[in-house]
């Protein structure tokens, strides 16, 4: 006969194949559920000027603020298995040659993108993880009662918004950089699975994100303290 320490071993080890299988069925039933979301972003005010862009930083430098418009529909992201989704915009730029500061060599620029704002949407099931106050969570709990999804989740319509971050250059140079565009990015996190971000090609009923980047544009000039006056 087993002893009891083989008993428990037997029987730990039935509950994790177990716990395994159920965990694998419902990670693999996300792609049972179509995704289909959309984005259309513009830019309505861009501004480059020159200062300290951070609270930490130890000298003035260039830095652009762009403000812009976003209109999305990310409610198809949201299933009885999705957590939260991380939603952001970045900035993107082709790479470029810059002088070299030592040698006056041409060495390639490998920062071409930085992210200006961001945000969490959290699922009704775990909306007591969101950092908000009483009165929001009091409305959130509200609009999700009886419903497993809310259908407004996902659903952004952003005026003229703020970045909350400014795009710097480790040059400390950024004025007049041609051909940048502003892209809408997704990061899905089940409660059982794998992080999935948004995709450049369809994968069965998963879509790639419809649109979701603006119309390529330049960074203005410097804006000067006497422009700022006037």
């Amino acid at each position: 006969m087993y002893n009891s320490l083989n008993r428990v071993q037997n029987v730990f080890g039935f509950f994790t194949t177990v716990a395994f299988v159920v965990a694998a069925i419902i990670a693999a039933s996300d792609f049972t559920v179509p995704r289909t979301p959309t984005a259309e972003i513009k830019t309505t005010n861009v501004q480059v000027v020159k200062g300290r862009p951070h609270y930490y930083s130890t000298k003035k430098e260039e830095y652009a603020i762009i403000k812009f418009s976003l209109d999305a529909d990310l409610s198809s992201l949201f299933t009885w298995n999705t957590k939260q989704v991380f939603v952001y915009v970045t900035a993107e730029w082709p790479m470029v040659a810059t002088p070299g500061v030592v040698d006056g060599s041409r060495v390639t620029n490998q920062t071409n993108k930085a992210v200006i704002w961001d945000s969490i949407i959290t699922a009704p099931s775990s909306d007591h993880l969101a950092n908000i106050g009483p009165a929001t969570m009091k409305k959130l709990r509200k609009s999700a009662q009886g419903k497993s999804i809310d259908p407004s989740r996902g659903i952004l319509s952003l005026k003229n918004q703020k970045p909350k971050y400014q795009i710097t250059h480790p040059t400390g140079k950024i004025a007049e950089t041609s051909d940048v565009q502003l892209k809408v990015h997704y990061n899905v996190q089940p409660w059982v699975g794998i992080l999935t971000w948004n995709q450049d090609k369809d994968y069965g009923l998963w879509k790639k994100m419809g649109k979701g980047l603006s119309e390529a544009f330049k960074l203005p000039a410097l804006k000067k303290k006497d422009e700022g006056k006037k």
